[in-house]
C-alpha cells in the first residue's frame, strides 16, 4: 500500500495528541501500525465500517472493554487479552467467532514501541483464533487521562441451529464441570503489579476457548450452560447462573483444581481463589448422564487437560451455592461485596 508519506512511522517516538487529530499523523499511525498488523480485505478498504458476508447460522455478538494494569504481564498483554476476552464471550454461546472490531483509546506519551508490541500481539492472537479484525477506531487523550491504552473489542460469530447454552438452562441434578485450574490470570496480574516474586512463576491462563467449546459440544450436544469465570471468578459466575436458572449448587472444594503456587499466593495475599479472575477457563453445566462424556472431551483438549467435575445443581429456592470444604465443613459462596482485584481485565 502506498501512503505518500515522506518517511515511515518512527517507533522510537511516543503517542502525541496529533495522532488522534484526523490528519496525516493519524492516518500514518492507522495504516502503518493497525492496518499493516491486522491485514485483511475488509480493513484494508479503509472505510468507517466493514461489509461482511452473512454467516450460515444465527448471529452472536459480544463486546468487552479492557483496562488491565499493567499492560504487559506473564502469559500475555492487553492486546492478546482483548482478543481472547471477546472471542470467549462469543464462544460461550456455543458459537464460532468470525470477526472482531477494535477501538483504542491511547494516552498521550505512550511509547509507540509499546503500542506496536500490543498491536502485534493482538494480531497474532486473532490469527491463532481464526478471526479477522475488520474495523476499528483510535482516539488520543491527554497525558494522565488514559493509563497507556484502553481497548474495546466487539465480536461477531455464527451459532448453529439447535445449540442453546444460556445461563437460565441449568436444572436440578445437572453436573457442574470446570475446564482447569482457577486463579492463574488474576494472581499473575497481582504479582506483576506489586513486583512479587514466587519460587514458581505464575502465568496468566489467557487463551481463546472456542476450540475447546467445539470439542465439548461435539461430544455433548445437550450442554446446558457455558460461562467463562472472568471478573468475580468461579464464585460470581455460579451465583449468576444459579439466580438465572432458579437452582442451588453444591460444590466439593477438594475437586476444584488449583495450582499450588496460586494457592500459596492467595494465602499470602489474603485472596479467595474461588473469586479470582480467569481468562482461559470455562464452566460447563451438563445433564448428569452426559457428565463422563463431557469430562472426557474437555480433558482430551490441550486447554482442558486439568478439567474436573466439581459439583451438581440442586433444588433450592434460595439459590445458594454451598461448598463442602476440604475439612468436611460447609460454607456458602455468596456474591462478592466488593472487588478483590481491580483492573485485571
Amino acid at each position: 500500500m502506498s501512503h505518500g508519506f515522506a518517511r515511515r512511522l518512527d517507533l522510537r517516538g511516543r503517542v502525541e495528541m496529533v495522532h488522534g487529530g484526523g490528519g496525516r499523523a493519524m492516518t500514518q499511525l492507522v495504516e502503518e501500525l493497525f492496518v499493516a498488523a491486522f491485514a485483511n480485505p475488509a480493513l484494508q478498504a479503509l472505510n468507517d465500517q466493514a461489509v461482511l458476508p452473512p454467516p450460515a447460522g444465527r448471529l452472536v455478538m459480544a463486546t468487552d472493554s479492557h483496562v488491565v494494569s499493567p499492560l504487559f504481564f506473564p502469559g500475555g498483554d492487553i492486546g492478546s487479552l482483548a482478543v481472547h476476552g471477546t472471542v470467549n464471550d462469543v464462544a460461550m454461546a456455543g458459537a464460532v467467532p468470525l470477526y472482531l472490531a477494535a477501538a483504542f483509546i491511547l494516552e498521550e506519551g505512550l511509547p509507540l514501541a509499546d503500542l506496536a508490541r500490543i498491536v502485534e500481539s493482538m494480531a497474532a492472537a486473532a490469527r491463532a483464533a481464526g478471526v479477522s479484525i475488520v474495523t476499528g477506531d483510535t482516539k488520543v487523550v491527554e497525558a494522565g487521562k488514559g493509563d497507556g491504552v484502553f481497548i474495546t473489542t466487539t465480536g461477531v460469530g455464527m451459532l448453529a441451529e439447535g445449540i442453546d447454552t444460556g445461563g437460565a438452562r441449568a436444572r436440578p441434578g445437572d453436573a457442574i464441570l470446570l475446564s482447569g485450574t482457577l486463579g492463574d490470570h488474576g494472581v499473575a496480574i497481582m504479582a506483576c503489579r506489586d513486583g512479587l516474586d514466587f519460587d514458581v512463576p505464575i502465568v496468566s491462563d489467557s487463551a481463546a476457548l472456542h476450540g475447546l467449546v467445539a470439542a465439548l459440544i461435539a461430544a455433548v450436544p445437550g450442554v446446558r450452560v457455558l460461562r467463562d469465570p472472568t471478573r468475580g471468578g468461579l464464585g460470581a459466575t455460579l451465583n449468576e447462573i444459579a439466580r438465572a436458572s432458579g437452582v442451588g449448587m453444591r460444590l466439593r472444594e477438594a475437586s476444584i483444581p488449583l495450582h499450588e503456587p496460586v494457592r500459596a499466593a492467595c494465602e499470602f495475599l489474603g485472596l479467595d481463589p474461588l473469586y479470582v479472575a480467569n481468562e482461559g477457563k470455562l464452566v460447563a453445566i451438563v445433564p448428569a448422564a452426559a457428565a463422563a462424556a463431557a469430562l472426557a472431551a474437555l480433558r482430551a483438549h490441550p486447554l482442558g487437560r486439568e478439567a474436573a467435575l466439581i459439583g451438581e445443581c440442586v433444588s433450592d429456592a434460595q439459590h445458594f451455592i454451598e461448598l463442602e470444604t476440604a475439612f468436611g465443613g460447609r460454607r456458602v459462596l455468596d456474591w462478592l461485596a466488593g472487588e478483590q482485584l481491580p483492573r485485571i481485565c
